[in-house]
């Protein structure tokens, strides 16, 4: 019998405000803004929770972590994402690998992307090579490239425990 595969997409956008935090993949980067949101905002946590969520039709990750909830204020997006993997191993599978990309015009993050994987990782109890980080601009156009937010996609494979 061979093994069964499951994968998911996600997508995720936040837009930059002032007095806040810049936090994606569970870092903290150097920036004079942070992204709007009611958690933490990790544009790039989001949307692997999403592709999670997805690869098993069990809704989005406003479904399980509504922005209407008190208790998910400022909330720690690495907390989310592993209480996400919890609900997939429950389901009986585990990560095979997650591909994302981030779009931001700036700040530059390939400084950041190796600290991002090692997180992302540890929360999906997996090895490094498997979480792959990408990150790129949108050559000036659109809200990225004017610098008004950042977005991510995400691909996630997921493999049935045997």
């Amino acid at each position: 019998m061979s093994a069964e595969y499951r994968t998911g997409i996600g997508f995720d956008v936040h837009a930059f405000t002032e007095d806040r935090k810049l936090i994606i993949g569970g870092v903290e980067i150097p920036y004079t803004k942070g992204l709007l949101g009611h958690s933490d905002a990790d544009v790039l946590i989001h949307a692997i929770c999403d592709a999670l969520l997805g690869a098993l039709a069990l809704g989005d990750i406003g479904l399980h972590f509504p922005d209407n909830d008190p208790k998910f204020k400022n909330a720690d997006s690495r907390v989310l994402l592993k209480n996400v993997y919890e609900l997939i191993k429950k389901e009986g599978y585990t990560l095979g690998n997650v591909d994302a990309v981030i779009a931001m015009q700036k700040p530059k993050i390939l400084p950041y992307v190796q600290e991002m994987r090692k997180n992302i990782s540890e929360d999906l109890s997996s090895e490094i090579n498997k979480v792959s980080i990408k990150a790129t601009t949108t050559e000036k156009l659109g809200f990225v490239g004017r610098e008004e937010g950042a977005s991510a996609f995400a691909t996630v494979l997921i493999v049935k425990n045997k």
